[in-house]
Order: C-alpha cells, then sequence, then structure tokens
C-alpha cells in the first residue's frame, strides 16, 4: 500500500514541479487557479518528499518512524485537497482524495501500530 501511494505522489508531485501553473490549470487541474505558482510548486514538493519518506526508510531499513509520518502527512495534504475541492464546488473529483487519505491512513496506523519495520 505505500508502494501505491508512494507511486501516485511522485508522479503527481513531478508533474506539479515540472509544469507551469498555467499548463496545469488547463489540464484539468482548475483548482490550481486559488494557488500561487510558488504554492503549486510547493505543494508538489511535499508530495515527492512523502513519496520518498514512504520508501526509502523501509528499502534502506533505517528511520522506520518516517514511514508514519510522511503517511500522517499526506493525510493532512488530502484533507486540504478536500477542503479546497469542496470550496471550488468539485464534489466528483473528491473521492479519489478519499481513497488516498484511507490508504494514507491505514498506513500511518500500520507502522504506528501493529506492523512497525
Amino acid at each position: 500500500m505505500a508502494g501505491v501511494l508512494a507511486a501516485v505522489f511522485l508522479s503527481a508531485g513531478t508533474l506539479k514541479l515540472s509544469q507551469p501553473k498555467d499548463k496545469l490549470a488547463v489540464t484539468g487541474l482548475g483548482w490550481v487557479e486559488g494557488f500561487s505558482a510558488a504554492q503549486v510548486k510547493a505543494i508538489g514538493a511535499v508530495e515527492v518528499l512523502a513519496a520518498i519518506g514512504l520508501i526509502v526508510p523501509a528499502v534502506l531499513d533505517s528511520a522506520p518512524i518516517l514511514v508514519p509520518l510522511a503517511a500522517s502527512g499526506l493525510v493532512l495534504l488530502m484533507i486540504g485537497a478536500m477542503v479546497t475541492h469542496l470550496r471550488r464546488n468539485e464534489r466528483s473529483v473528491m473521492g479519489v482524495n478519499v481513497v488516498l487519505a484511507t490508504m494514507a491512513v491505514f498506513v500511518a496506523w500500520g507502522r504506528f501500530g501493529p506492523h512497525p519495520f
């Protein structure tokens, strides 16, 4: 599950970091209109760092606390995404945010609780 989350957020974050805000807006990410270009880049950077935090500690078998912290950060990011979509009356796209947040909660719960490394 952590691997799937990492893949999703690595690709989403890379897209936000590599494309200008205007191009993102016309390709279906209309929510970027409510944010500055720097804020969109910051969100992309957070997504990439969270993806790294989900995978690298497991691969290197070090700092295992980073995995549930990264997952918890993604939960907060998805809550922010849901609030943004609600404000923009984009309820149809919130399902993805709910699924990703649920997956991140599961990873955080598992790594903080019964299934640490």
